[in-house]
């Protein structure tokens, strides 16, 4: 078959397109990031997130969260929105792109807890963290989570977390 010119420019045309396409596709999307099996832990994005009552933004604004980093279940998807849980318990919908997929906890419970050195209650104290600090999630063992705070790393006793999966 002989091709001339006017048939070479839709091809590369339809060519250049199929290589964008792929391009695109291949990039990573915070939303398609949380696409997964429900429940699981995210966090919120930004520094000021809205909670809504229904998922879209033509609900009304339920809740405005002034916390980045804190932990949230997800509990249902839908369309590029996630109905989360907060650790009060009160639950409604965030929009995926104001979610990171990235893992944070919450101290929870009565008074001033421990962070040590190690998964242990005998290793070294680091300091206290009171009810309400947020840090970093960065791994658990022995009943115990490594979290960071600020830039401060130190193990905690996983029953004092909001945000850890039961171990």
């Amino acid at each position: 078959m002989v091709t001339t010119p006017s048939m070479k420019q839709p091809r590369a045309i339809l060519f250049a397109v199929m290589a964008i396409t792929l391009f695109v596709g291949t990039l990573p999307s915070p939303a398609f990031a949380q696409d997964r099996e429900v429940p699981y832990w995210a966090t919120l994005r930004f520094d000021t997130v809205n909670m809504r009552k229904g998922p879209s933004q033509d609900y009304p604004i339920d809740w405005v969260y002034k916390r980045k980093g804190l932990p949230v279940k997800v509990v249902r998807l839908r369309e590029g929105w996630r109905l989360v849980q907060d650790p009060d318990g009160t639950q409604g919908w965030i929009a995926a792109s104001q979610l990171s997929p990235k893992l944070g906890a919450l101290v929870v419970g009565e008074g001033n807890v421990p962070i040590r050195e190690d998964a242990s209650n005998t290793a070294a104290l680091r300091w206290h963290a009171e009810p309400g600090v947020v840090g970093e999630l960065m791994r658990c063992r022995e009943n115990f989570c490594e979290i960071d705070v600020s830039g401060r790393s130190g193990w905690i006793a996983a029953e004092r977390l909001w945000g850890v999966s039961e171990m």
